[in-house]
Formats: structure tokens, C-alpha cells, sequence
């Protein structure tokens, strides 16, 4: 929604609200949670307080900005269409004029055959004028549509090259996530609002030139009562426009909240628990109570813009009565003849239009401009968690050290990884064990170059990871995570994406093969179309998997990936008996990759090489499976707990403390 502001900058009817609330507003009393305020609000309050003549104080700093977006999209259409605007404003002068000089010519004495054959020359070029006049501003609006889907595809562009190139440390910093939601859900759009609203202000000041030029020609004295006479129209929108506005940023809450309670009643994923609790006739009193505030604050709007648009006409019809006093002025002393007059009255109204035309455009070019500032500052922000292109070759690892390796997430200031040093070598399994919160899956993510250290050095063959080329790193790299995402692609895709450059011809896995690896095989050829069935149900023909079969599939994509590191953090957490097995079979027979296996289940660890047990972050002991519990500490306390759930109780039944 575009805002205009009013020209002092205050409201003389309502205070102005923060975004999000209403001093008045029943619906704050509600039960329902307070709505945090939404990002694509976040600058509502600076544009409401912001006067009309500060923000055009702005305006060429604002056109420059959104020239450049438009040259650099295409210049081809951004010179279209603010030419043939241009154009077309100057054609308004010209059927101006030739306006005037018809009606010269038919009000002058003499016989009517007369007067309209004299007028004829003068009304062909009015004609023409009007005529190229609408084709012109045909072919500027033609060269404006064109460019909004060409800066809309190239800052979306911009955005995701952006979000896609950022080391995944960025994504913990809560600053740069809040900016990439702005960027996302106004910034973006607002990118070709902007190219629009310059080529409307340019458009409307054009026209006023260009009436005010015509009338100028006609007579000098008729260009400040044309201007006075067209600025209470733009007052007059300028409230109205301002009040709806501010209405809007006092009613978003409770709008947002019958959202919220439309949402619940009318989804596939609350529908089971609706009923279950018997929740429709709460959820119901809710919606129309709030329903009832909202439309009643509906009501009220459509009165308070009819006493607007009331008084603006009074206003209006006072000044366009003066205009007509000063015409008749001059015509009763003979300062301009009829036609002049009657010229300037047409040239009245479309000064009128090309005014209120460019206020708007002034105001909404002001608020959507901060909206794309936003986007723009997200680029930059991203730009500096960018890693540089380049480096070394990263060949295939004989051994991967970690010599006193640490993180600090960001806003932290204890270590998840706190100086860490093991050797992982080709061939090997290595057991990450410990606690919940213990840094195992940080300290994985360490080696596979998802982060950056902020203390110690990890090497392959002897080489700082921080030379070598990310990209020559990251494909020698396969995580199998306890955490995915339910790509909507086919079966088929979900398992290749893992390697998504993989040429036919190259060496690796098939589909198949790594979907057997996994017990993944049966289950995908009993789907409805096998490895093509599309997996989101929001599609036609779409399937779900369950949680189980959701991690095979994952488990599959990584296999397929046929990496040299793999990285696997709790792979077989969803998996039922017979799929975990075959998972860990395979594993164990590809002695040429190195496995490094995260898992609360330490069955699955008995075989590994080497176990590493950490604790808030740090490596408390090291050793085989025989060899840790041999011993006292962790690992073997965390062992005995699991395997005293398969053995016979003393007392099966459990005491149950009761308060």
C-alpha cells in the first residue's frame, strides 16, 4: 500500500498509532497472544511521521536511485518510456494551443461555413495532437510493463545468488536473518514500485508543464489560478490517502489475528485437533468477536474519507468559483478573449489530474523506496559473509586434522567447540559420543566446511582448509542429518539433487543402488508411480512419506553423493529396525571413505575405528568401544544406561512419585 503524507506531517483527526496497535482497540484485551510487529511494517512509522516536503526534499536522490535500478535492467525501455512520457506531455501542449485556436476561430464573427472552415487546420492538429498524444503514452506504458518483470527477475536474482552464496554462519546471526526476511517480504517487491512510481512522478509533473506551458502561451495571468485551483484536489487525496493509511497501520493486529484464527479453522494440519478438542466454538466466538471490531472500524473509515472528500469539494468548488470570477474578470475588461477562457477551464482539469498524479507518485515513491533500501542493504550485508572465489585445489584426504579447533556462535560466549584436536584418516569410522548440547553435530559441521572456525586450524593433508578452494572441499563432502527439508520433487530428484552435476557417464552409485543401500528400494516402488512419484501433496498426484521414509530417502541422497568424507548425525534416528541395519552394512563396507558417525544409539558404535566423547564441547575421552568401557567416565556410563533397558529388572514395576 502505498502511503501519503500529509503536507505538516501531523494528523489532525487520529494521534498516529505504533504499527501493529490501537489505543482504542477493543481486540487488545483478547486472550490470543500479542503479534509481534511484521517485518514488512518496519518502516510504517517513519513514513507516517514524515512530512510531504521532506520527503520531497528527497525526491532526486530517490529518481536517481531508481534510474539506475531501471538503466541497469534495460536501457532500451527505460529511455521508452520516460521519453514517450515526455513526449506525450509535450503533445498535450500542442493539442492545447491548437485547442485554443479552434475555439478562437468558432467563436470569431462572421458566417458558420466560415468560421468552421477556418477552424478545420487547428482542428486536425488538435487532433493529431490528441492522437499521438494517446499512442505515445500506449508506448510508455507498454515499455514500463515491460520493465517490471525484468527488475523483478533481476533483484530476485540478486537475492538468492546472495543467500545461496553466504557461509551457513550467517544464517545464526539473528541481524542477518531479520534483514533477509525484510529484503524478502518487501524489499523485493517494492524494487519495480519504485522504477513505477518515478515514471508516474515524472509523468504527472510532465503534465503540469505542460498545461501550465499551453496556458502560459495563452495568457501569463491564468497560469497561478490554474495552480491554485488544482491544489485543493491534491490536498484533498493527500488526506484522504494519509487516513487510510494510518487506519490501516491501527487495524494490522487485529486483522493479522483473524488470520491467524482462519488459518486454524480452515487447515489440514490443525483439522485433527479442532476436533479432538472440541476447539470450533471457541475459535468461532473469537473470529466473529474480532470480525465485529473490524468491520465497525471499517464503517468508520468509509465516514471519516466521506467528510474528507466532502469538504475537499466544498473547497474545491470555492476555488474553481474564483477561477471563473477571475475569467470573467478578464474576459468583462477584454484582457483574453472567449476562447482563451474556454482553453483554460480544459486545461483546469488536466491540471488537476497531473497534479494529484504526482503527488501520489511523490509519497509512495518516498515509502516504497525505504522498503527497497532495506533490500539493498541485505545485499551488502551479505557480501561480507561471502567467502572469496578461489584458492587451492583441494585434492582427495589422506588424513583431516583438527589442531585446537573452536566456535563462538554469534552473541555467545561459550564455546560450542572448545579446543578440540583429533585426526581423522581415510578409511576410518570415527564415533562422535556425548550428551545433547555436548558440540558433536557442531564439531561434524567443523569438518565438513559448513563453518569456519574462530580459534585453531583444520588441515587436509597438512593444508589449511582456509587456502583450498570451498567448493573443491564441499564436494568431497556428504552429510546424512537428522534434520531435512521435504524437497516437493519427485522421487528421483530427492536422490540426485545429492549430486545434482553428475553426468551419465561418470563414475558412481545409481539411484537404485543407493536406494537398496538403504531399504529404500521396496519402499519407493510401492508409491503410486515408483521413483516419479512427485512428493508434496500441495501438487496433483502429489504423496507424503512418513518420518522413517522421509530418512531413507535422505539417507539415499547422501549415499548416492558417493562423497569421501561423510558426515552422519543421528542418519538412522527415524528409521525402524530392519532399515537401520541395512544402513550401517553399508556403511562398514566402503573401507576407501571416511565416516564420521554422530548417534545417541551406541550400539551402532561398537565397530567404529575410534570414539571421541564430548562434553560442552570439548573432547573428555578418546579410545575404542572395549577400551572406553573398561574404564569409568562418560562413555561408559551413557553404555550401561542403554543396556540396562535389555536387561531383566529386580523390580519391573517403576515407582511413580506422586506430589
Amino acid at each position: 500500500m502505498a502511503a501519503v503524507i500529509h503536507e505538516t506531517g501531523r494528523d489532525d483527526d487520529h494521534a498516529i498509532p505504533a504499527a501493529g496497535s490501537s489505543p482504542d482497540d477493543p481486540a487488545d484485551d483478547t486472550p490470543l497472544p500479542e503479534l509481534a510487529d511484521l517485518a514488512w511494517l518496519r518502516q510504517a512509522t517513519k513514513v507516517a511521521h514524515t512530512s510531504f516536503w521532506a520527503v520531497a526534499r528527497r525526491l532526486p536522490y530517490l529518481l536517481r536511485e531508481a534510474l539506475a535500478l531501471a538503466w541497469a535492467t534495460s536501457r532500451r525501455d527505460t529511455v521508452a518510456s520516460i521519453g514517450l512520457n515526455v513526449t506525450a506531455g509535450v503533445m498535450t501542449t500542442f493539442g492545447l494551443l491548437a485547442t485554443s485556436n479552434v475555439l478562437r476561430e468558432l467563436f470569431a464573427s462572421g458566417p458558420t461555413p466560415d468560421r468552421v472552415r477556418a477552424a478545420t487546420p487547428a482542428l486536425v492538429v488538435a487532433a493529431l495532437a490528441v492522437m499521438a498524444r494517446g499512442g505515445m503514452t500506449i508506448a510508455a506504458g507498454w515499455a514500463q510493463g515491460r520493465l517490471r518483470p525484468q527488475i523483478n527477475y533481476e533483484v530476485e536474482s540478486r537475492l538468492f545468488a546472495a543467500t545461496t552464496a553466504v557461509e551457513l554462519a550467517a544464517f545464526d546471526d539473528a541481524g542477518f536473518a531479520e534483514e533477509m526476511d525484510r529484503a524478502r517480504d518487501r524489499g523485493m517487491a517494492e524494487a519495480a514500485a519504485v522504477v513505477d512510481d518515478s515514471v508516474n512522478l515524472v509523468t504527472g509533473v510532465v503534465g503540469v508543464l505542460a498545461t501550465a506551458a499551453a496556458v502560459t502561451v495563452i495568457h501569463p495571468v491564468l497560469l497561478p489560478c490554474l495552480l491554485l485551483a488544482a491544489v485543493p484536489g491534491a490536498v484533498t487525496a493527500v488526506r484522504i490517502a494519509r487516513r487510510t493509511y494510518l487506519n490501516m497501520l491501527a487495524r494490522i493486529t487485529r486483522r493479522r489475528r483473524m488470520w491467524m484464527l482462519a488459518t486454524l479453522m480452515a487447515n489440514r494440519n490443525t483439522a485433527a485437533e479442532v476436533r479432538v478438542y472440541q476447539m470450533r466454538d471457541f475459535l468461532l466466538g473469537e473470529y466473529r468477536r474480532i470480525m465485529a471490531i473490524e468491520s465497525a472500524a471499517e464503517m468508520h473509515l468509509v465516514r471519516s474519507q466521506t467528510t474528507t472528500r466532502l469538504g475537499g469539494a466544498v473547497v474545491s468548488g470555492i476555488a474553481l468559483f474564483a477561477v471563473y470570477a477571475v475569467l470573467a474578470g478578464l474576459l468583462l475588461g477584454g484582457v483574453i478573449a472567449l476562447a482563451a477562457a474556454a482553453t483554460a477551464l480544459l486545461a483546469l482539469q488536466s491540471a488537476h489530474t497531473s497534479l494529484r498524479t504526482a503527488v501520489a507518485a511523490t509519497n509512495s515513491l518516498y515509502e516504497d523506496a525505504l522498503y527497497y533500501q532495506d533490500y539493498r542493504d541485505f545485499l551488502d550485508r551479505a557480501r561480507r559473509h561471502t567467502l572469496e572465489a578461489g584458492g587451492e585445489p583441494a585434492p582427495p584426504f589422506e588424513t583431516i586434522e583438527l589442531d585446537e579447533v573452536s566456535l563462538n556462535y554469534p552473541a555467545t560466549n561459550t564455546p560450542a567447540v572448545d579446543r578440540v584436536s583429533l585426526t581423522l584418516r581415510r578409511g576410518e569410522v570415527v564415533a562422535l559420543v556425548g550428551e545433547n548440547g555436548s558440540g558433536k553435530t557442531t564439531l561434524a559441521k567443523l569438518v565438513a566446511g559448513l563453518y569456519r572456525p574462530t580459534g585453531g586450524v583444520i588441515r587436509w593433508d597438512g593444508t589449511d582448509t582456509a587456502g583450498l578452494d570451498r567448493n573443491d572441499l564441499g564436494s568431497q563432502v556428504a552429510v546424512l542429518s537428522q534434520d531435512w527439508w521435504k524437497f516437493p520433487f519427485t522421487v528421483t530428484q530427492n536422490i540426485t539433487i545429492g549430486r545434482a552435476d553428475r553426468r551419465p557417464d561418470q563414475p558412481g552409485p545409481t539411484v537404485e543402488s543407493a536406494a537398496r543401500a538403504t531399504a529404500a528400494h521396496d519402499m519407493i516402488i510401492d508409491l503410486p508411480y515408483g521413483y516419479d512419484t512427485l512428493l508434496d501433496r500441495e501438487f496433483k498426484n502429489g504423496q507424503d512419506l512418513s518420518g522413517g521414509q522421509w530418512q531413507r530417502l535422505v539417507a539415499t541422497r547422501g549415499l548416492y553423493r558417493d562423497a569421501r568424507l561423510l558426515i552422519c548425525d543421528e542418519p538412522s534416528a527415524a528409521l525402524d529396525a530392519r532399515a537401520e541395519h541395512a544402513l550401517f552394512q553399508h556403511l562398514r563396507r566402503h573401507p576407501e571413505r571416511t565416516i564420521v558417525l554422530i548417534t545417541h544409539r551406541l550400539a551402532n558404535v561398537r565397530h567404529a575405528d575410534r570414539i571421541y566423547v564430548m562434553e560442552h564441547g570439548r573432547v573428555v575421552q578418546e579410545g575404542t568401544h572395549d577400551e572406553l568401557v573398561d574404564r569409568d567416565g562418560l562413555y561408559r556410563e551413557l553404555f550401561e544406561l542403554q543396556a540396562s533397558g535389555y536387561l531383566p529388572q529386580a523390580d519391573p514395576v517403576p515407582t511413580v512419585e506422586r506430589g
